[in-house]
């Protein structure tokens, strides 16, 4: 048997219960990992919560972590067992102590990175990849906003800008928070707390706004955003930490400079495995560099998953969390 975290209906972080599993053998294109380390993400809670709608009930959680293959299904052939691997697109489960999900999902994970950092960053980092290589492929000397810079995605978004050569003025909730965004890379900071978000845009852009606006808190920031977009620029919509943004009126995109927005997800971008690979290839290489930092800020028993998400929906984690089976 093994351990694992599901829920059997929708709610707050106390409807996590850690449950027994029978270890099943990997079908046909399928893996069974050991996971060493957990990813704990954002997305997570919108499936417990009921945002997001999982396949079925009970259902496991968490779609990121790294191990060592156990065992490999039928037609496997690029994995084998004893491979370092690392995964972040799902699907549903990782929280526990194996996982079992199609190769498609894996990727080969380079001796230069412990298992920790991978769990730490699989999602976050692909997500960075795609937010400031894909979907806006973000040039030096440009200057975009981005909300939650002292948060997982934020931590890595600050520094693979600096490294890119862009000025990342990083949106945050307190000094302290304010004062880690800068230090991890971000051009300049704003205090949505303590200033005016906007207001403080139009100053650090000498009136001229941001190109891109990426924006993973959702409801709350929504219109904040938008008016932060120069004209003809572009809001990456990413997230939902406030709830969802809803009641759009797209006439709101003309008024304020005939504006773009788009509502991306890893799932749209890393959707082949080559893609995935790709996306991978790039992130680890950022990491092996010396580029990206994964700095791992909570570090959490597998049992204590509940009280990792409630940290983490309360803003009260830094950089990211893991679960360690």
């Amino acid at each position: 048997m093994s351990q694992r975290i599901q829920f059997s209906q929708h709610g707050g972080p106390e409807v996590l219960e850690q449950v027994d599993a029978p270890v099943t053998a990997p079908g046909a294109g399928e893996i069974r990992v050991r996971n060493h380390a957990i990813g704990l993400n954002f997305i997570d809670t919108y499936f417990r919560s009921g945002l997001y709608v999982p396949p079925s009930l009970p259902s496991g959680l968490g779609a990121e972590g790294a191990g060592e293959i156990e065992a490999v299904g039928e037609g496997v052939t690029q994995f084998q067992v004893g491979d370092r691997v690392a995964y972040g697109t799902g699907p549903l489960g990782a929280y526990g102590e194996h996982h079992t999900l199609p190769a498609r999902h894996l990727v080969k994970l380079p001796d230069a990175i412990s298992y920790e950092q991978a769990a730490a960053v699989m999602l976050k980092g692909l997500t960075t990849q795609y937010l400031l290589c894909q979907t806006h492929a973000l040039q030096a000397g440009e200057t975009v906003l981005f909300h939650a810079a002292a948060g997982g995605v934020g931590s890595i978004a600050c520094q693979w800008a600096k490294a890119i050569g862009a000025n990342l003025i990083g949106v945050v909730g307190s000094a302290e928070k304010a004062e880690r965004a800068r230090a991890l890379g971000a051009w300049a900071t704003i205090d949505r707390t303590q200033e005016d978000v906007a207001q403080r845009v139009l100053e650090l852009t000498d009136g001229k706004k941001c190109p891109v606006v990426y924006d993973s808190v959702g409801k709350s920031s929504w219109e904040i955003s938008l008016d932060c977009v120069a004209p003809r620029g572009l809001l990456v919509s990413f997230g939902n930490a406030s709830g969802a943004v809803t009641g759009v009126n797209l006439g709101v995109l003309a008024q304020k400079g005939s504006l773009f927005v788009t509502r991306p997800t890893l799932a749209g971008y890393a959707d082949t495995a080559p893609r995935l690979q790709a996306m991978a290839a790039e992130l680890f290489e950022m990491i092996a560099s010396g580029k990206i930092k994964v700095e791992i800020g909570q570090r959490f028993a597998l049992g204590e998953a509940a009280e990792a998400q409630r940290l983490l929906a309360e803003g009260r984690t830094t950089g990211s969390t893991i679960l360690v089976p």
